[in-house]
């Protein structure tokens, strides 16, 4: 409480509200929220103060991330509200130095906070052990899934006594999260914040149609005339980061690029740059979607419509966090209308679209129209009544 009030938290965010007293009485919690909701909160002050309460050696606590960032994020939430306890962290990523991290073991940390693979590292060559786990915490776990972890997981679960507390949270609960957790948990209270595919409503989203090579010139026109604190831009393949980094720099821009090709300290440099203001501009693949915790983000911008309708919701929800507003914008080539048709439906709602005032646009794209019948079903389909399809 100390560290909470030093903090300056006076109100809990729905989803704290909700799960933190269940998760005091020990009981699984299966938690669904909006990005920027407080999630991270939710489950490291009941984890903190399970190990006050119950002192025991070694490790028991443990949480599980989808990437380095994310872990090195609640690493740092977790020194922050325990900064007045004698609880003892470690963090066990990739592309961090090992025998720093097992010194950290040695030390006597109490709680990990982990990547699946670096964990696996460590369990397999027994730096290690997990049967004292009280409490396991599975964080952005359909990110994990997504990103194919979901083998490691079954081998960590192995490795976790069966008598344990496990906290399963998810900004989105599709059916793959229904069956890990259905492994993972026993009895757990499901709460949902926000329904599938909800955004943000502190956050403005505006569309800018326009021809695919005008896009970074419309981009940089945007920039340039519109107040911004801080953008993160976001592409869809690391090349195409890197060169519009490039382009940007080479305008004079306060720039910086951010993806999976960029070694731990690059990545490291990079978002503690952009985060305390030295960089205005992250340019960024979807690695820099999922739960980053970047406060006074007062843009995002798609530079690329995400193909995934779920992406979408991540990478708007990078800002209007914390109670503050946002707003997110989408560069929309002909070619992405699709995308933007299956977000629309996905967030249930029509995205405003605009042009920016004096820009020469070669020509604009034209309005997406209505689908016909046949375009709904299929051309090699013909419609036949009574509510069957006939292959032609």
């Amino acid at each position: 409480m100390k560290a909470i009030e030093a903090l300056n938290f006076h109100e809990p965010t729905p989803i704290q509200r909700q799960a933190i007293p269940v998760a005091l009485t020990g009981r699984d919690v299966l938690a669904s929220a909006q990005t920027g909701t407080g999630k991270t909160l939710a489950f490291v002050l009941p984890m903190l103060q399970r190990m006050l309460e119950q002192p025991i050696p070694g490790v028991t606590g443990l949480v599980l991330l989808p990437t380095r960032e994310l872990a090195a994020q609640v690493a740092t939430v977790v020194k922050e509200v325990g900064r007045f306890t004698n609880v003892r962290s470690v963090l066990l990523v990739g592309g961090e130095s090992f025998h720093l991290q097992l010194q950290g073991l040695k030390a006597g940390a109490s709680l990990v906070i982990a990547t699946p693979g670096r964990l696996l590292d460590h369990l397999e060559r027994r730096t290690i052990s997990l049967s004292r786990i009280h409490t396991l915490v599975l964080d952005e776990a359909d990110r994990m899934l997504d990103m194919g972890f979901a083998p490691a997981l079954h081998r960590i679960l192995n490795y976790v006594p069966k008598e344990r507390q496990t906290m399963l949270l998810s900004a989105t609960l599709p059916p793959e999260i229904g069956r890990l957790s259905h492994l993972a948990l026993k009895d757990p209270l499901t709460i949902a914040i926000a329904p599938r595919g909800a955004t943000v409503d502190s956050v403005t989203q505006l569309l800018y149609p326009v021809m695919p090579n005008q896009k970074s010139d419309l981009l940089l026109a945007i920039l340039r005339n519109t107040s911004m604190q801080s953008v993160l831009i976001f592409c869809r393949t690391k090349r195409g980061a890197d060169r519009l980094a490039r382009f940007l720099q080479a305008e004079d821009l306060s720039v910086v690029a951010m993806h999976a090709d960029l070694t731990q300290g690059q990545r490291t440099h990079a978002m503690q740059g952009f985060k305390h203001g030295k960089v205005q501009i992250m340019v960024a693949t979807d690695i820099a979607a999922r739960g980053l915790d970047i406060r006074k983000l007062s843009h995002v911008i798609n530079y690329n419509v995400p193909e995934k309708t779920e992406d979408y919701v991540h990478r708007i929800g990078r800002t209007g966090r914390h109670f503050e507003v946002g707003d997110a914008y989408t560069l929309v080539s002909p070619e992405e209308e699709r995308y933007i048709a299956a977000i629309e439906r996905f967030i249930g709602r029509k995205i405003p679209r605009v042009q920016l005032p004096d820009f020469p646009y070669d020509r604009l794209p034209p309005p997406p129209k209505p689908k016909t019948m046949m375009e709904r079903f299929g051309h090699h389909r013909r419609f036949i009544p009574r509510g069957r399809f006939h292959r032609s």
